[in-house]
């Protein structure tokens, strides 16, 4: 079976610091994969050299058997490949539903036979604000919103581009124990309704229910891939969350 997205020997180097030496990966589709380290571990460089804000020094990366190496950032989205940012910085200008609509406008409308009117955007924007529960303040701007519901803003952006492959960066910082419940009831039900997911966490409770599969990055390099229960039980993982 061919993998949705495949990692080979990525590596990743800023002057004589190895930020990634050389990740292998592979992501089959329908996946929910945690993608978890302590701070300084590559997570970040790791997604930022799959979705294009970097480019990686070696290896390569290959989404639904498409080689993406060398394509900026918004051909990979238009493929198929979306991210959540760990900071929410949406357009301060704009309404919550304007927001959204800016993905529609240049990822859907920029594919192949994907032409979405002006009714038929303003009914996918509420389509997609109503899945992630902010239909209500579909106006209003986003200093007006909490913190749990520019989260969920962070995600419809994302979810806009209708991706196969969505990486949610600390989705959940921040938040409270049920608000925490909250983003993961949304991301199981995206994972349901086709999309991949790869989350990058620190929060261990909600990667654990989450995930049916947990990657370990420590200093660059991969230590362990696979059921999250055994994951966790790997002593070099111990070790690197809790010291020797």
């Amino acid at each position: 079976m061919t993998a949705l997205l495949s990692v080979k020997n990525v590596e990743k180097r800023f002057g004589g610091f190895t930020a990634l030496g050389g990740i292998d990966l592979e992501i089959q589709a329908g996946e929910r994969v945690g993608l978890i380290g302590p701070n300084g571990s590559g997570k970040s460089t790791l997604v930022n050299c799959l979705s294009g804000t970097l480019r990686q020094d070696g290896g390569s990366v290959h989404l639904a058997g498409r080689r993406l190496d060398g394509l900026p950032a918004h051909a990979r989205t238009r493929l198929g490949l979306a991210r959540s940012f760990q900071l929410p910085r949406p357009f301060a200008s704009l309404t919550v539903a304007e927001n959204v609509r800016i993905p529609l406008l240049y990822t859907v409308n920029a594919r192949p036979g994907g032409m979405l009117d002006g009714p038929g955007l303003t009914a996918r924007c509420l389509e997609l604000l109503d899945l992630v529960g902010l239909v209500r303040v579909a106006g209003k701007m986003p200093t007006d919103l909490t913190q749990i519901e520019m989260r969920k803003l962070e995600l419809a952006r994302a979810l806009a581009s209708e991706p196969t492959l969505l990486i949610a960066d600390e989705a959940m910082a921040g938040l409270s124990h049920g608000e925490i419940d909250e983003i993961l009831a949304l991301l199981l039900r995206l994972n349901r309704q086709g999309i991949t997911i790869i989350l990058i966490e620190h929060i261990m409770r909600a990667v654990m229910q989450f995930s049916d599969r947990l990657v370990v990055l420590v200093a660059g390099r991969k230590i362990a891939d696979g059921l999250p229960g055994e994951v966790v039980r790997n002593p070099e993982v111990e070790r690197a969350y809790l010291g020797e």
